[in-house]
């Protein structure tokens, strides 16, 4: 169990410059493919319209956040 996030956090952002120091932008950038690459495997049929996904999402915040529903 995590008793201390702020530890944990600084443990994260260490372990992030520590395993990325030295990636040129060619390297990061084929990192990213490659998930990019995995997301597919796992979903090949992604959302057309990333908004749609987000529809619901939203309707929930707006009426937390008191506004009225959107037309």
């Amino acid at each position: 169990m995590i008793r201390n996030e702020s530890r944990l956090r600084q443990i994260d952002r260490r372990w992030e410059r520590e395993a990325y120091y030295d990636l040129s932008f060619n390297e990061a950038l084929g990192i990213y493919a490659r998930l990019w690459q995995q997301a597919l495997r796992l979903n090949p049929d992604p959302i057309a319209d990333w908004r749609e996904d987000l529809a619901s999402d939203l309707a929930i915040a707006r009426a937390i956040n008191g506004l009225p529903p959107q037309s």
